[in-house]
């Protein structure tokens, strides 16, 4: 449901079904936070975005390029360039392979 309002653009929905799955003491997966991120990034929510992401590291969460990409876009969004770096940063620290799409959302944030 998550990932269709992802794709719906509807961010806000988006947050309201995650936070019944916390309220739950269910634990959200992959999958679902890299849509949570995307969907705000997407809305040009960027800072919700990038807290999504910080809460989702924090959680031990493991994250994909797919979930970095929209992290590194929502810091392009906002004008964040450096924090963009760090997050490329810390792809390669966790071994998580950036992709074409990671070096793209870098050189338009550092534009």
């Amino acid at each position: 449901a998550i990932s269709a309002c992802e794709k719906g653009g509807k961010w806000e929905k988006a947050l309201h079904l995650s936070s019944l799955v916390t309220q739950r003491n269910l634990q959200m997966d992959a999958m679902t936070c890299s849509a949570l991120v995307s969907a705000c990034q997407k809305s040009g929510e960027w800072e919700k975005s990038l807290q999504l992401f910080s809460v989702m590291a924090q959680s031990q969460v493991e994250y994909s390029a797919i979930t970095c990409n929209a992290a590194i876009s929502a810091c392009e969004k906002g004008g964040q360039w450096e924090r963009a770096l760090q997050l490329a940063r810390g792809m390669l620290l966790t071994k998580v392979q950036p992709t074409t799409i990671t070096f793209n959302a870098l050189i338009s944030a550092c534009e």
